[in-house]
């Protein structure tokens, strides 16, 4: 029912959906979904609505306390997974947060949290890196997933197994999202520090 909503959707704002050749969404069933460019409130609509038709379901991680009722009926069924981020609060450790993502697959059969790396719809000209050590550490690929409003496509462009030389597969990621169109494309900003390395 959910996936027939969305596809209505789609049909009403004539988007489409895209899974580029030699992605194989069946191995996705744990992953870190890279959601990008991340400039409007749309994106997350579009994201879930695009994901869902290719058979991947989302989820995203939510601080523990919007998870206790009665906000956890709304926000449970369109994919919010609690995290506990006492830990890294308490012992201001940076990589408590990384931990507490990475035992969530540890702890599953099937899970793809979906993760804006901008951190803000503002701009941005530095990326968080905690999508890649996440998935690092939880042994689970990095598909590139993409909202191209220019040609009113959702879709995964590229799966990037973490290869542990992250400066190499940062670079390929900018190369994969520097021809994506954002809804508004004065917020979008690669990572400058290693969008330097695609002049070259």
């Amino acid at each position: 029912m959910v996936r027939l909503i969305f596809r209505l959707l789609f049909w009403l704002k004539g988007w489409k959906v895209k899974v580029h050749p030699g992605v194989d969404v069946n191995k996705l069933k744990k992953s870190v979904i890279l959601a990008a460019p991340h400039t409007s409130n749309w994106d997350f609509v579009f994201s879930v609505a695009g994901c869902r038709q290719m058979g991947v379901k989302l989820r995203f991680a939510i601080k523990q306390s919007w998870m206790k009722f009665p906000l956890n009926i709304a926000i449970r069924p369109m994919g919010g997974i609690a995290v506990d981020r006492s830990d890294a609060s308490k012992r201001k450790n940076k990589t408590a947060l990384v931990d507490a993502m990475a035992d969530l697959y540890k702890e599953r059969d099937e899970l793809c949290i979906m993760i804006a790396p901008e951190g803000t719809r503002s701009l941005t000209k530095s990326w968080k890196k905690g999508f890649y050590y996440t998935a690092q550490r939880a042994e689970v690929p990095i598909a590139l997933a993409y909202l191209d409003y220019k040609n009113k496509v959702a879709g995964i462009g590229k799966v990037i197994y973490p290869s542990g030389d992250m400066d190499k597969d940062m670079v390929e990621i900018m190369k994969f999202y520097q021809h994506i169109t954002p809804k508004n494309p004065e917020l979008f900003a690669l990572d400058r520090r290693y969008a330097k390395e695609l002049a070259k």
